[in-house]
């Protein structure tokens, strides 16, 4: 399996099928331990916490720097120094490759 954070999205305008539980907990292994597959295999989250809220907010521009790369934006929450990011596919109520795509980009630019 190609290392996702090597890959790059594809518009998803909806038709494809969601992935398959099988194959997102295969996926998983792929990220981060702290990315967290909800039960029904339709989104991947991950909490990151920061010093402060100016650490943070350098997180948040790398995300929405990654999503505007890759046209595929996850929903964020964030308080002072924690951030949650949760990626789901909209068009296809689920999962797609996209969402392991961002997650693996993410993973590597802030493990370094």
């Amino acid at each position: 399996m190609e290392d996702f954070d090597k890959k790059k999205c594809l518009p998803c305008e909806g038709g494809l099928e969601p992935l398959s539980k099988d194959k997102c907990n295969l996926y998983m292994k792929k990220l981060h331990k702290d990315w967290v597959l909800d039960p029904d295999a339709k989104s991947i989250k991950r909490r990151f916490t920061r010093k402060n809220h100016y650490e943070l907010s350098s997180l948040i521009n790398l995300i929405i720097h990654i999503s505007n790369s890759e046209d595929h934006h996850p929903e964020i929450t964030f308080r002072y120094n924690t951030a949650d990011v949760n990626y789901f596919t909209y068009a296809i109520d689920g999962l797609s490759e996209n969402d392991f795509i961002c997650a693996a980009k993410l993973d590597k630019f802030t493990s370094i």
